[in-house]
């Protein structure tokens, strides 16, 4: 099975990030650092058959592959992910900071949300969009368990996205995981327990 999941936000920016206060000055990326470690690790090994791709409105696309990371030097806690991150995020050009970034292998691309979406149809893969008051995640779950392709469209911070015009125009079937709000990572973490191991 190949799963993947696609999380936007429109909010991060850097200008005043700091390591000492993440949330207050990066515009919530805790929020994404915490989807793709949720996403992408396992107990004691990456999810081989999960990606993640990040869309920031601000510095792009940027594309989570475990395929190529390496386990052992990859920042597992959300406070060095995110420094880490933000390197990459601010494309410095130190050649010797770059070789030393065990991020520097991450997939940086300029397609937004809404290509993605089509080419992954087009792929013939299986999307879903996660919104709450949709169909319920439990009652789909056996077919969506047939399924070889999966992507999962996770809300954020800031979900409004979710219900734009363009989203809509796609006809992505919407699933939920019930009346209760989720964290996004919260959810991601759900949605591979019941999909990869149950």
């Amino acid at each position: 099975m190949n799963l993947t999941f696609f999380i936007k936000s429109k909010t991060v920016i850097l200008d005043k990030y700091t390591i000492k206060d993440v949330p207050g000055s990066s515009g919530r990326l805790d929020v994404i650092s915490r989807c793709v470690l949720s996403a992408i690790l396992g107990r004691e090994s990456f999810e081989k058959e999960v990606q993640i791709w990040v869309f920031l409105d601000r510095y792009g696309t940027y594309i989570f592959n475990p395929e190529f990371f390496n386990y052992e030097t990859f920042p597992k806690n959300e406070l060095l992910f995110t420094d880490y991150f933000v390197r990459v995020l601010r494309k410095r050009e130190n050649i010797e900071d770059l070789h030393s970034n065990p991020l520097k292998s991450v997939n940086h691309s300029e397609i937004d949300l809404i290509e993605s979406i089509k080419h992954f149809q087009k792929l013939k893969y299986n999307l879903y969009l996660l919104r709450e008051q949709s169909k319920d995640f439990f009652n789909e779950l056996s077919s969506i368990k047939e399924k070889e392709k999966i992507v999962f469209i996770i809300g954020s911070q800031e979900d409004e996205y979710l219900n734009s015009n363009e989203i809509l125009a796609l006809q992505i079937p919407t699933i939920s995981l019930g009346s209760q709000s989720y964290l996004a990572s919260s959810v991601i973490r759900l949605l591979k327990l019941y999909i990869l191991a149950l």
